[in-house]
């Protein structure tokens, strides 16, 4: 701090206090969140979009030394660290975590959405191919959110009808044969008040969403409220899909809001510049505010852009 001290001209004292009292997540989560409503008040970021959908993805970045939280990956060229981020239709940052970069990241999309507490008003979230979990489809409808990930290999994909697949042919010549599955009413009318107090559980803070995820989609086929919250899913994914495969407006405002993102994991790596944009810290503690910095560090830098 003495060299960052010379650079600014804020005192060294000053610096050290300011680190010592208010460097840690919750200060930083706050922060972020004035300078995200200040964003979202402005009023060309109304132009960029509504604050209504968002996207998130994850990030890696090289870590020296030893960290618990840290993997060796080739494909990454070494010892990394996976940031994963959620980023509104406003270009700002509204979400970040530090995970394990080989646990999926689809067990944590709903939680920065659910723990949002600027003032967008966050809708609909587009991911890539890896959030798009019958769980994920399930869950988001319940807590009354809509994921709409952009998907591939959507002729693979298994879809849902009501009817016999004669009937289903004849009403949709060209998707019929896609529709290979057949609802099951009777499980989900079953579980109906299950369902509706997982999601109540979830938006009122009793569970984290990455735990529920995590936990059923690895329970057992015989788990009958996972098998209910996964045909739920399946209903949810058909009519995504069908939306998707129909509408070319919808295809291209996913990959916007995806591009958004992406967009922005250039300008995280072009600030991320000190100690050669290596993580240096081993503890996930100190990685989070470390990642909570270069998030505020980033939405300054939109949000003077913006102004």
């Amino acid at each position: 701090m003495t060299r960052m001290s010379e650079a600014c001209g804020v005192s060294y004292d000053t610096l050290a206090w300011t680190q010592e009292w208010y460097v840690r997540e919750e200060t930083l989560r706050e922060a972020n969140t004035v300078l995200v409503n200040h964003h979202y008040k402005l009023e060309l970021a109304k132009k960029f979009g509504g604050g209504t959908m968002s996207s998130s993805d994850g990030q890696r970045f090289p870590v020296r030394g030893k960290s618990l939280t840290a993997r060796d990956m080739n494909i990454h060229g070494g010892r990394v660290l996976s940031t994963y981020t959620h980023v509104s239709d406003q270009w700002s940052t509204y979400g970040t975590k530090q995970i394990v970069p080989t646990t999926r990241e689809g067990h944590y999309t709903l939680d920065e959405m659910l723990g949002n507490a600027t003032d967008l008003p966050i809708h609909e979230h587009a991911t890539d191919t890896h959030g798009a979990t019958l769980v994920n489809f399930g869950l988001f409808d319940l807590v009354g959110k809509v994921l709409t990930p952009r998907m591939r290999d959507l002729g693979r994909i298994t879809m849902l009808r009501v009817d016999t697949p004669a009937a289903t042919n004849a009403l949709y010549p060209h998707a019929g044969p896609l529709l290979a599955d057949r609802w099951n009413e009777d499980l989900i009318a079953g579980c109906y008040p299950d369902l509706l107090r997982m999601g109540g559980s979830l938006k009122f803070g009793e569970a984290t969403a990455s735990l529920i995820v995590g936990k059923w989609s690895a329970a057992s086929r015989q788990n009958t409220l996972a098998a209910a919250l996964k045909e739920w899913g399946r209903m949810r994914r058909t009519i995504h899909a069908a939306h998707y495969l129909s509408d070319p407006v919808y295809r291209r405002k996913i990959s916007r809001q995806l591009n958004k993102g992406e967009s922005l994991h250039a300008l995280r790596r072009n600030l991320h510049y000190a100690q050669q944009g290596t993580i240096v810290r081993p503890h996930l503690q100190d990685q989070t505010e470390q990642a909570w910095c270069l998030t505020i560090l980033t939405n300054a830098v939109i949000t003077w852009t913006t102004e």
